[in-house]
């Protein structure tokens, strides 16, 4: 199946390096089409994929459709190609935007699916979070589980509910990468050089998630399994709470839905 791209910025070309290192398509099947020619083509032969010089063209190429242009040009990018893309699976990528936002803007019967993904769909460890209503066919669900679910997980929500389940897979690797650099931090000022540093925090905030995943225990469960009687974690623990931890992380998300 041949998958194309409109839109190669960040999440674009992070998807694109999830399909090739997944093995789920070969870069003869793989199109891209982006405003920002310099930047699409240093990224296309990176990758050993085609770039296509307009989305029109793009489309045409293809079996499958991603959209991950910036959420406002939504209307200005799909009107021109409106037609094009409703005789092809539709997966969009764009913040904000559910099913409704597109039915104005294609033909009756365009075959439409509203996702949030995370950039770490680039090594296969990536979350799909999928709005509940699609006009995507069976096969066309199916094609998406086969091919995309080989870069991550995929959850589906209400529509009502993409958006905070889109802010917390989506912008949770920021403040991840956070928690990562403080500790990074704190272990070089104890003398741990940073690189290792570094990579023992990734090592551990993967470790965790694998964890959590595969058990399926309350954080709090997992969180007490390492906190000892008057031991050392629990101070660490508690130290955490008195500077605000879990407020801040509140407000993150909150800021991030607008509020």
């Amino acid at each position: 199946m041949k998958i194309g791209l409109i839109g190669f910025g960040q999440m674009g070309s992070a998807i694109a390096r999830g399909l090739l290192k997944s093995g789920a398509v070969e870069p003869s099947s793989l199109w891209a089409c982006d405003i920002d020619r310099a930047a699409l083509e240093a990224r296309t032969a990176e990758l050993g994929i085609h770039a296509a010089a307009y989305a029109a063209a793009l489309i045409e190429a293809v079996d499958f459709v991603v959209l991950a242009v910036k959420p406002a040009l939504l209307a200005s990018v799909v009107t021109p190609v409106a037609c094009a893309l409703a005789q092809r699976p539709l997966l969009s990528i764009l913040a904000g935007r559910r099913l409704a936002d597109f039915r104005p803007l294609l033909p009756e019967g365009a075959r439409v699916q509203c996702v949030v993904p995370n950039t770490p769909v680039a090594v296969g460890r990536g979350v799909w979070v999928c709005e509940r209503e699609s006009t995507f066919t069976p096969e066309d669900q199916e094609n998406f589980a086969r091919i995309f679910g080989q870069t991550g997980s995929i959850e589906y929500v209400d529509g009502a509910l993409l958006g905070i389940a889109g802010t917390l897979t989506a912008c949770g690797p920021a403040y991840a990468a956070l928690m990562q650099e403080a500790l990074g931090d704190v272990s070089v000022y104890y003398g741990l050089p940073r690189a290792v540093a570094y990579r023992l925090a990734a090592a551990m905030i993967g470790g965790y998630g694998e964890l959590a995943l595969e058990t399926g225990d309350h954080p709090a469960a997992l969180k007490d399994q390492v906190c000892s009687p008057g031991g050392t974690t629990i101070r660490g623990v508690l130290a955490m709470e008195g500077a605000g931890f879990q407020a801040a992380v509140h407000a993150a998300i909150r800021a991030a839905m607008g509020d």
